[in-house]
């Protein structure tokens, strides 16, 4: 029996003990995994290279105050900038007011849409027909899967902000890289509808010419509104992003507390299962010394069960957890948060990393104390 074999079936020698183990384990890393991959989005990753060129310009005290629509022009004299979008949030009801029907829903100008978000793919012709469509919709293709939309299709988005019902025909489906669960349609449907909305604007995506450019036409286009009525705010597409989940509280200190939390208890569980499980076995450990086995092999061989345990729950639970992301992703609802719970392979990786460091540490005290053990102490142990 290779040392291997000997590992596997000492670790699973105690079916009920080691599956509730493993099972543990595998609960406590999945929410690991999850945790680590909302971090991930959320806190390192930089987005793609065309998110990355673009700014939020919005009202400096918050995004429920209005711009004056000539900021466009004035933005898109700066240096650097390609073009300026504006875009309004609607926050219309669709159907009823459960959280499976919210979606995003932005009015913005069609004739620019699709330059300054050049990632969007999406035919010429629909493009056009947006174009010509004053009650035109484009939506993103994992939101139309999800209610069954098709082009050409009539629906209602009731108004909730703002005192009108959109009565919208989708005319165009784009496909993202990451699923924004979106819907565009022309701002000035609202506009024309809502006369206190004429000539305003929630905020302005503006497109840079070269991510070297986008901090240098920030500061810029601040400091030509900072005495004005209307001063501006102006971030990354990210930071912008980042700003919905700063309103949530602390969340950097709230997923931090999670994550140790999941360790500790890991810890804790892995820990009482070796310990219990070494104990069990101070005699078979003085007949193992008898038959030639060092001290550094049995310690070895109680470190590689515990690794071994541990490892399974982790695998388990972070494969729980990317069926899980991806189900949360497909579902929609959140957009840029439901997307953040996508399971990268670097996320697993970690994940199991954790998980062999904890099943480590939870058997190298007993497992050192259970090999200097002698073999007469040991074939006299009774327990």
């Amino acid at each position: 029996m290779t040392l291997v074999r000997f590992v596997r079936k000492n670790a699973f020698r105690n079916t009920r003990r080691s599956t509730l183990t493993v099972l543990s384990i595998g609960f406590s890393l999945l929410l690991l995994t999850l945790m680590i991959s909302v971090w991930k989005s959320f806190y390192v990753d930089k987005g793609s290279e065309a998110s990355s060129m673009r700014l939020i310009t919005r009202h400096r005290v918050s995004l429920t105050f209005t711009m004056p629509e000539y900021y466009r022009q004035k933005i898109r004299a700066i240096p650097g900038v390609v073009d300026a979008l504006p875009e309004n949030w609607f926050g219309g009801k669709y159907k009823d007011d459960t959280s499976g029907n919210f979606f995003a829903q932005f009015g913005t100008d069609p004739e620019d849409f699709f330059d300054v978000y050049k990632e969007f793919q999406i035919p010429a012709d629909q493009v056009a027909a947006w174009k010509r469509d004053r009650a035109g919709a484009v939506v993103d293709s994992e939101l139309a899967k999800k209610y069954g939309w098709t082009v050409g299709q009539h629906i209602v988005i009731i108004g909730q902000i703002f005192p009108v019902n959109l009565e919208l025909t989708i005319r165009g489906i784009f496909k993202a890289p990451e699923p924004t669960q979106s819907l565009y349609f022309n701002e000035k449907y609202v506009e024309e509808a809502v006369p206190y909305m004429k000539g305003q604007q929630g905020f302005y995506t503006v497109l840079a010419d070269s991510p070297q450019d986008v901090g240098r036409i920030g500061q810029e286009i601040d400091a030509m509104f900072r005495n004005s009525p209307q001063p501006t705010k102006t971030e990354t597409e990210k930071a912008f992003q980042l700003g919905f989940v700063a309103m949530l509280g602390n969340v950097k200190a709230f997923m931090l507390s999670i994550a140790l939390a999941v360790v500790f208890t890991i810890l804790l569980v892995s820990a009482n299962t070796m310990a219990m499980s070494i104990r069990e076995r101070t005699r078979e450990v003085a007949v193992l010394k008898t038959l030639g086995f060092t001290r550094r092999t049995i310690l070895g061989l109680f470190i590689g069960e515990a690794i071994a345990l541990a490892l399974t729950g982790g695998i388990l639970g972070s494969l729980a957890a990317m069926v899980l992301g991806a189900g949360a992703a497909k579902a929609g609802g959140g957009g840029f948060f439901a997307g953040a719970l996508n399971v990268a392979p670097t996320t697993m990786v970690i994940a199991w990393l954790v998980a062999a460091l904890v099943g480590f540490l939870s058997a190298a005290i007993p497992a050192y104390n259970a090999s200097r053990i002698g073999i007469v102490e040991g074939l006299r142990h009774i327990g």
